[in-house]
């Protein structure tokens, strides 16, 4: 059980031993719920009950947690904090702050390409292999470098397949639909160790209004797939223009629009998850290849890298610290579970052996389950013997993970007194600046850097604050409630509050 804390001492049976007292046991279940009840009882500040109430959020619905950054003393706020909840994607401060901790901030991925044959003239008799490690940002112009390179091999014409490894993963058995009925939305794309671009195309709407139309672009291209050139401009007001496009995604081989594009947006960008992930990595390559001016005389497919193959060199991805940046400031789902899948690729984590104690068994792929086990070992040797999260994906993502404001804070506490602060702090949207917290125009700018959490039923944040004494404050407010979009204003009260500490 977790305890709750009053002024910092256990709610369990044995602070109430300590008092000297003797109950028999039908009565200290019901004196210790008092007693902890009691301890639920914190006052809240009154702006955030006012603005609870006005949500028509109760307060056993929330938990907060207010805490000096550098102190295990007793927390200036702690209303439930001891409870496991749903934390949307502040969870994804447990993936991220492991990361750092076990792989290192400077931690690459790597993804090794092998030529397997004789170049000739400008013609590879033979097949281009390319493995994927789990690189969450191999992105359309990185793979496009990454093609350049080969074409710099003298290769130009592949008599042969383009074959791409992802058994570095374990394949996962879910749809981008699974979890709330939204396939198109990037955010729900599944993890892959080929994941090329987040499974998704960027279209680039650019009104020309001597023709009357938008212009379209596509990035990437795809390979046997029909994209629209350009769509007829209105004279409409830019309110929902993706609406107004009536766009069709459900042909994975051909995307229409049946609407207009309104001319008063002037440039605009969506980014849409394509409709047949399966072979969008497949499509995309052949696709990159060809515009690119490559020719091929067989097929993009998947496959795996014959053994003891030597690599003919290596695309590096950008290090852990930066890549973090854009998990956290923008809360990026499928980058979150790369991430997390990292950790129990085989290599990335180096155990120190310690007596008396096994180490972790090494899976042959990486898999979700094993990195759950990894990220288990870390928080009882780094963060705390108990409180461990319950994790699902690493990323927030599911309806299933929990963990308490406490846990979190401590979490918190520990990254806070570390030498990994910096990058960690720094991956954080901060108020009114940037990421998610960008348009928070209710908090004073930049004194806070908070993680943001959404889903259905679930709105969170948790970070630091910058205080007017000069404190630094850890800070995590959680609801779980079916009226929990709304709890903004309390969390935004809480902030203020905490802000104001003199």
């Amino acid at each position: 059980m977790h305890p709750a804390i009053i002024r910092g001492v256990p709610c369990q049976r044995p602070w109430l031993d300590n008092l000297g007292m003797s109950l028999p046991s039908c009565l200290f279940g019901a004196f210790s719920s008092l007693v902890c009840g009691l301890a639920l009882a914190q006052n809240l500040p009154s702006a955030v009950t006012a603005a609870l109430a006005r949500a028509n959020i109760p307060q056993e619905a929330v938990t907060f947690l207010v805490v000096d950054a550098e102190s295990r003393l007793s927390p200036r706020l702690n209303h439930r904090a001891h409870i496991p909840v749903n934390p949307a994607s502040t969870m994804k401060l447990v993936t991220t702050y492991a990361a750092l901790d076990l792989l290192g901030p400077a931690y690459t991925w790597r993804t090794p390409v092998f030529v397997a044959g004789t170049v000739q003239d400008d013609t590879l008799l033979g097949n281009l292999y390319i493995k994927g490690q789990g690189d969450p940002k191999l992105v359309a112009e990185r793979l496009w470098l990454l093609l350049r390179r080969v074409q710099g091999l003298g290769i130009a014409h592949i008599v042969g397949d383009i074959v791409l490894d992802h058994s570095a993963f374990t394949p996962t058995d879910t749809h981008p639909a699974d979890f709330d009925d939204e396939p198109l939305r990037p955010y729900n794309a599944t993890p892959d160790a080929f994941l090329f671009n987040f499974k998704s195309i960027v279209m680039t709407f650019v009104p020309d209004l001597a023709a009357q139309v938008a212009r379209v672009h596509v990035e990437p291209p795809l390979a046997g797939v029909q994209m629209p050139k350009s769509v007829p401009l209105s004279n409409e007001a830019c309110g929902n223009y993706r609406a107004s496009l009536k766009a069709d995604f459900s042909d994975a081989a051909r995307v229409r629009f049946a609407g207009t594009y309104p001319s008063s947006c002037a440039e605009k960008v969506w980014a849409v998850a394509y409709t047949d992930p399966k072979s969008f990595s497949t499509r995309a390559v052949e696709g990159l290849w060809r515009e690119m001016g490559g020719k091929l005389s067989g097929t993009v497919r998947y496959g795996i890298v014959p053994p003891l193959s030597t690599p003919t060199f290596e695309m590096t991805s950008p290090a852990l610290a930066e890549v973090i940046r854009d998990i956290n400031k923008f809360s990026n789902n499928v980058m979150a579970q790369q991430v997390f899948l990292t950790l129990s690729l085989p290599g990335a984590v180096t155990w120190p052996e310690t007596p008396g104690q096994a180490l972790p068994p090494t899976a042959p792929i990486a898999s979700f389950e094993a990195s759950r086990l990894v990220v288990q070992r870390w928080w009882k040797e780094r963060i705390a013997s108990n409180e461990a999260p319950t994790l699902d994906n690493g990323a927030g993502l599911s309806r299933e993970a929990r963990i308490s404001a406490q846990a979190l804070g401590r979490l918190l506490q520990t990254a806070y007194l570390s030498p990994l602060m910096p990058e960690l702090m720094a991956s954080l949207p901060i108020a009114g600046v940037d990421g998610t917290l960008r348009r928070s125009r209710n908090l004073p700018e930049g004194r806070a850097h908070l993680k943001t959490g959404t889903l259905r039923n679930v709105s969170a944040v948790a970070g630091y604050v910058h205080a007017a004494s000069g404190k630094r404050y850890v800070l995590v407010a959680i609801a779980n409630h079916a009226n929990a979009s709304a709890v903004r204003p309390a969390i935004d009260a809480l902030v203020d509050w905490t802000i104001n500490d003199n």
